[in-house]
C-alpha cells in the first residue's frame, strides 16, 4: 500500500476510535518533533480542529523546541496550551537528595518523561479525553520510548511508519521541511539526540525494519535494544496460572 493511501486508512482509525470508545477529543503531547508534528496533522485531519488539544511541556528544555512546537501549532491552526514541568521536576530531585538518593542522568530523563504522561492524563481525564501516543516503528521496536511515559498513552496510530516514512508523511501534510528534517532529539538534556542514545542511526534502523541488509554490528545493536525492550511491549505480568478454578 502506498504511504499516502495508508495515511488514510490512519486517518479513519483515529476518527472511528474516538467514536468507538465514546470519548469527546484527542489529547496529544506536541514536542516541535516530527513525530508529534505528524500525528497532530494526521488526528486534526480525522477529527477537525475542535476535538484535538496540544499542550506543551519544556522541563529545562532548550527554547527552539517550545518555539517550534507553536510554530507548528500556529500553522497547522491547532488548539494549545504550555504547562511547563520544570518546578515539579526540580521539587522531585530536591526530595530524593534530602533522602540521600542521587538519580542518574537517565532516570532524571525518564522523571521528566513521566511528568509530561502525568500532565497528559491529568487533562484527558478532565475533559474525557484520550492521550493520542507519537511512537513510530523504529522507536517501538528498539524500545526506545519511556514505560509509562511516552509509552503511557491509548493508541497509537503512526506505530507501523518508520521514521524516513513519518518525515515523508509530514511532507505530504504540509509541514515544513525545517520541522520535517530537524535532528531527532527527544530534548532531555544538552546535546540528547536519538541516535546518540540508541546507538544506531535511523536511516540503518529503517532498512532493517523494511527488510534490507545493514552491517553486522548495527544489527547486533538493534536486535539487542529489541530483546532487552520486551518488557515494555508486553502486557503486565499475572500469576495467571496460580488461579484456582
Amino acid at each position: 500500500m502506498k504511504l499516502k493511501d495508508y495515511l488514510k486508512v490512519i486517518e479513519k482509525f483515529v476518527k472511528d476510535y474516538l467514536e468507538t470508545t465514546h470519548q469527546k477529543q484527542y489529547v496529544l503531547g506536541l514536542s516541535g518533533g516530527v513525530d508529534s508534528s505528524l500525528v497532530a496533522a494526521i488526528t486534526k485531519a480525522a477529527v477537525g480542529k475542535d476535538k484535538l488539544t496540544c499542550i506543551m511541556m519544556p522541563i529545562d528544555s532548550h527554547p527552539d523546541d517550545l518555539n517550534d512546537a507553536i510554530d507548528l501549532a500556529n500553522q497547522l491552526d491547532l488548539n494549545y496550551f504550555v504547562i511547563d514541568g520544570s518546578k515539579s521536576f526540580h521539587e522531585t530531585l530536591k526530595r530524593f537528595e534530602e533522602l540521600g538518593i542521587e538519580l542518574d542522568r537517565g532516570t532524571q530523563a525518564n522523571l521528566k518523561v513521566r511528568i509530561r504522561m502525568t500532565i497528559l492524563y491529568a487533562y484527558a481525564q478532565k475533559v474525557g479525553g484520550l492521550v493520542i501516543g507519537t511512537d513510530n516503528k523504529d522507536e517501538r521496536y528498539t524500545g526506545y520510548f519511556t514505560k509509562y511515559g511516552d509509552g503511557g498513552v491509548d493508541l497509537l496510530p503512526i506505530v507501523h511508519l518508520v521514521k524516513s516514512e513519518v518525515v515523508e508523511a509530514c511532507k505530504m501534510y504540509g509541514i515544513s521541511d525545517r520541522l520535517a528534517e530537524r535532528t531527532p532529539s527527544a530534548g532531555l538534556f544538552e546535546g540528547q539526540t536519538d541516535e546518540k542514545e540508541m546507538g544506531v542511526t535511523y536511516k540503518d534502523l529503517d532498512k532493517y525494519l523494511l527488510g534490507g541488509d545493514i552491517d553486522e554490528s548495527s544489527k547486533a545493536r538493534i536486535e539487542h535494544l529489541h530483546r532487552i525492550s520486551e518488557h515494555k511491549r508486553v502486557d503486565i505480568p499475572t500469576p495467571e496460572e496460580f488461579i484456582r478454578d
